[in-house]
């Protein structure tokens, strides 16, 4: 019997990503965000998670992919970090997924820029690729210019 990794998946423009699902707090609809001045690109700002103030941050922005189309809202997956929680905008939530560990493949040596240093592999999955992030990396505020 073969080992499974658990994931909570999500879509960024057609691509089909997913967290540990130990490091995911919950997935939330969309939220409001308070805008943070000089804040880097990639910070979308600040939102309410009732009471708690949690940083937003856009996965989009964060992997050089283009904005999001306006009439589109994000939906929030909440992970946990050192420093607290931090919202991950996506634009679309999966399933959880249930992944074996024998079709994880490590990224390429030959893939270059943000991808390489934010995306830790990939499980072949019967019609699509999951592409697996390390969400250490993407909170690190080098990550977040």
């Amino acid at each position: 019997m073969s080992e499974e990794s658990q994931f909570c998946t999500f879509y960024l423009a057609g691509l089909f990503f997913g967290v540990q699902v130990t490091k995911v707090q919950e997935v939330i609809r969309y939220q409001e965000t308070t805008p943070i001045p000089l804040a880097p690109a990639t910070v979308s700002g600040l939102i309410n998670l009732r009471g708690q103030i949690v940083t937003a941050i856009d996965l989009r922005r964060v992997l050089g992919l283009e904005d999001r189309p306006g009439d589109m809202r994000p939906m929030n997956v909440v992970i946990h970090t050192d420093e607290g929680a931090v919202s991950l905008l996506v634009d679309k939530i999966g399933d959880v997924l249930h992944a074996d560990v024998d079709s994880f493949e490590r990224i390429p040596d030959t893939v270059r820029g943000v991808a390489r240093d934010l995306i830790l592999g990939a499980y072949k999955l019967t019609d699509k690729l999951l592409l697996v992030l390390d969400t250490d990396r993407i909170v690190e505020p080098e990550s977040a210019m």
